[in-house]
């Protein structure tokens, strides 16, 4: 029974967030006690939010209070302490290395109505903004007040779940401006914005973010059949190539074997004439000292005889042999071969070109890797030129139409269906498909960077303005922020602020990205969709005297 006290006192005297015994206890109004260090740390945490609460009955203080140690409590400890609760067994006491597996531990959440030793929870309660343990969760299965309560993870988020300026669960979602709000706020600064439930808002982005996984999922399908079909190819080119290169060199070898046979033969005969005449040539050598001998014999009668015995010389059987043709039958080979060679490569040529052709029409769209240096960005750089015939009467365009400039007066424009009649805004020239980027220098007030497909010009609704419709895209620039707008949903963004924004679009792949361009190069948003239509680059320029100018990169 004494051991069971100590285990009391041990639960009784227990800090609930650091769940060891208390260290320079302090109590909070509502009447729980923590380590002043543990409940400083706590708040710290919620400074942003200026919203100061008990980590165990969530009572909230208006203004962070003001913690006094309780030396009461903290004697008591001590007391405690002394008279052995120190001594207790492990088993008794939270320790990391011999808590029951329930227990919560570092890194664990902790089942907010415990009380004492806290046990690790078992689900969190997005309604209720608290986590519970098995125990304590039981009352959310078994009556009906809790039914429609939404019971999730364990999270250590919750609190995030709460607004902080009413402390109210977020159960709306504000589109105008992108953040979940709760209903007060949707009656107070939210009035008149496009608001819907959080619930709505969770089933559409699902069914959205769905939508995107199966265009997805169907795109690499047909990535890994054309990886299929471009195997194919790869096979058929080596197969092709292996057996034109085979039955070449054995061709070659015919007729090189050919050469070397006649390369033999004719040596051979050569070899004959020079064994023959070598012969002769000895054999003259002989006669021409035999001659010489007589020459020089002074005996007329002697001389006389010795000559009249010479036997007659031998003509010469080779000569015509020698001289009968030209030794030119390899350099006709040669000239023949080079001329083999020229028609080969011209056939060859003509087939590399069936081949291209072939290749071409593997119907592949492969998205190429985005650029992550300017460098590599402007590898990929388009001129782009603003089309009079898009612009707004109140825009100026200038510096050979890459300048545009809202003079808030009518212009000299001619009547056209392309323009845009009651919104200030302006349209390139060119269609953009593929791989390109490109850069706008802005000044003034307000100005939206858009790409867009052909919209509707004339119509006097917001349905024309960027970002407003499903048919375009727009990063809106002022000198203290960035949005992005499209399809009416608009969406602050974060990153430095550059009078200058890069656009890198790659139409094939569907992505669109928007930079701040400085020193460096910042990604503010980028846009994972499927493009159906070229695409046009696009300026919506705010306020009098606001430009926006393409730059002309190299």
């Amino acid at each position: 029974m004494a051991q069971k006290g100590v285990d009391l006192d041990c639960e009784s005297f227990s800090c609930s967030i650091c769940l060891e015994l208390l260290k320079d206890p302090v109590g909070l109004a509502c009447g729980h006690s923590y380590c002043m260090d543990c409940i400083k740390t706590h708040w710290d945490q919620e400074d942003q939010k200026k919203l100061y609460s008990c980590p165990q009955c969530r009572q909230a203080f208006v203004t962070r209070p003001v913690l006094l140690k309780n030396t009461m409590l903290a004697d008591l400890v001590e007391k405690l302490k002394k008279t052995g609760l120190q001594a207790a067994p492990a088993d008794l006491c939270y320790t990391q290395d011999s808590v029951p597996t329930l227990n919560a531990g570092p890194g664990d959440v902790a089942c907010d109505f415990c009380t004492g030793r806290k046990l690790k929870a078992f689900k969190s309660c997005l309604v209720c903004v608290a986590s519970y343990c098995e125990k304590h969760l039981q009352p959310h299965y078994e009556l009906p007040v809790f039914k429609k309560h939404k019971l999730v993870e364990p999270s250590k988020n919750l609190q995030e779940n709460l607004c902080s300026r009413h402390n109210e669960v977020m159960k709306m979602f504000c589109r105008t401006d992108q953040q979940s709000i709760c209903y007060l706020c949707s009656m107070d600064e939210h009035k008149g914005h496009d608001t819907v439930s959080a619930a709505a808002e969770f089933t559409e982005r699902q069914r959205e973010l769905e939508g995107s996984r199966l265009n997805i999922q169907k795109r690499i399908q047909d990535g890994e059949k054309d990886l299929k079909v471009l195997q194919g190819e790869v096979e058929a080119i080596n197969g092709s190539a292996d057996k034109a290169v085979e039955h070449s060199e054995k061709t070659f070898a015919q007729m090189i074997r050919q050469v070397r046979s006649k390369q033999k033969t004719e040596v051979s005969r050569v070899k004959d004439l020079q064994e023959k005449l070598e012969q002769e040539i000895t054999e003259l050598k002989r006669r021409d000292a035999e001659l010489k001998t007589l020459a020089q014999n002074e005996d007329h009668n002697q001389f006389l005889h010795d000559y009249r015995s010479l036997s007659p010389l031998r003509e010469s059987t080779h000569a015509s042999s020698i001289n009968i043709r030209p030794l030119r039958y390899f350099e006709d080979v040669t000239a023949a071969a080079s001329e083999a060679r020229e028609k080969l490569q011209d056939v060859l040529r003509e087939t590399w070109t069936n081949i291209s052709l072939t290749e071409t029409q593997v119907d592949v769209s492969l998205p190429q890797p985005e650029p992550k240096t300017r460098a590599d960005f402007l590898r990929y750089s388009r001129d782009i030129t603003l089309d009079p015939n898009t612009a707004n009467t109140e825009l100026l365009l200038s510096d050979g139409n890459r300048k545009v400039t809202f003079m808030g007066e009518q212009q000299s424009y001619p009547r056209h269906t392309d323009r845009f009649t009651d919104w200030p805004q302006v349209l390139s020239k060119e269609s953009l498909t593929g791989s390109c980027y490109w850069e706008v220098e802005w000044t003034g007030g307000a100005v939206y960077v858009a790409v867009a497909y052909k919209i509707s010009r004339s119509v006097d609704s917001v349905e024309c303005i960027f970002g407003w419709n499903d048919k375009s895209w727009a990063l809106e620039c002022d000198p203290d922020s960035y949005s992005f707008s499209h399809n009416k949903v608009r969406t602050s963004v974060s990153g430095p602020q550059s009078s200058r924004i890069g656009v890198y679009l790659d139409h094939s792949a569907g992505v669109l990205s928007f930079y701040s361009v400085s020193g460096t190069m910042t990604l503010l948003h980028r846009v994972q969709t499927t493009f159906t239509q070229p695409l046009h680059a696009g300026v919506w320029l705010c306020d009098n005297g606001d430009t926006a100018e393409f730059r002309t990169l190299k």
